[in-house]
């Protein structure tokens, strides 16, 4: 199976946040070490409309293949439609078949070769067309609101005022591991009645995107590295 390791160049939030020095080493190397590492994966592909992205996950072990297109890498351009094309020019210029495939969010660097592992098996013993990782919310969803720029609430769901513990406990998706299998992808779904969730601890399911998730990614890696 294909790992895909979508990293486009631009972020507004982080500049530069995919190959950002983390501990030491470029980001986006703790994704592909975690997937040079798994039993299930053959080939780590970096999509990026980035060259000096392409060349560091090159350099870490991605294998040499092909940029996308600049308008596969805006703000407004959809993941799905990158997955697409990164397939279809795998199959058409690798002559590569690809029936299912990996994806990899780099600003997961937590998440680890088990989970990976873990993840595909999953897909392989069940009859699963997508795996997706997730992790617990510890807060009810009824207690979310939107903010107006007056400061005042404005409800998402209907208030309820009952403790915590007699809500049905839900999870969120971090970002750090998707099993797909490609002709659902091809129908431009994730999810069908079919997929199964992964679930991640929350201290290997952060998802960077801030500043303030960069730190304390590299608080947790750095605790890690010495226990």
């Amino acid at each position: 199976m294909i790992a895909i390791i979508p990293a486009r160049g631009g972020s507004k939030g982080l500049p530069k946040k995919n190959i950002k020095d983390l501990l030491g080493k470029p980001m986006i190397a703790y994704t592909i070490e975690a997937a040079k590492a798994s039993k299930h994966i053959t080939d780590i592909i970096i999509s990026t409309d980035c060259e000096e992205i392409y060349r560091i996950a090159i350099e870490h072990g991605a294998r040499e293949t092909f940029l996308r297109p600049a308008e596969l890498a805006t703000d407004e351009a959809q993941a799905i439609d990158n997955y697409i094309y990164t397939i279809d020019r795998l199959e058409k210029d690798f002559s590569m078949s690809i029936e299912s495939f990996v994806v990899l969010q780099p600003t997961s660097p937590l998440r680890t070769t088990e989970d990976i592992d873990k993840s595909i098996e999953m897909y392989k013993n069940s009859n699963a067309r997508s795996v997706i990782s997730y992790t617990v919310e510890h807060h009810p969803l009824t207690w979310h609101k939107y903010i107006k720029e007056d400061g005042s609430l404005e409800n998402i769901f209907e208030d309820k005022l009952d403790n915590r513990q007699k809500f049905r406990m839900s999870h969120y998706p971090t970002g750090a591991v998707y099993v797909f299998n490609t002709q659902l992808i091809r129908s431009r779904n994730y999810f069908d009645e079919s997929t199964k969730a992964y679930i991640m601890p929350r201290e290997r399911s952060v998802d960077i995107d801030t500043e303030e998730d960069f730190r304390y990614a590299e608080f947790l890696l750095g605790r890690n590295r010495d226990e």
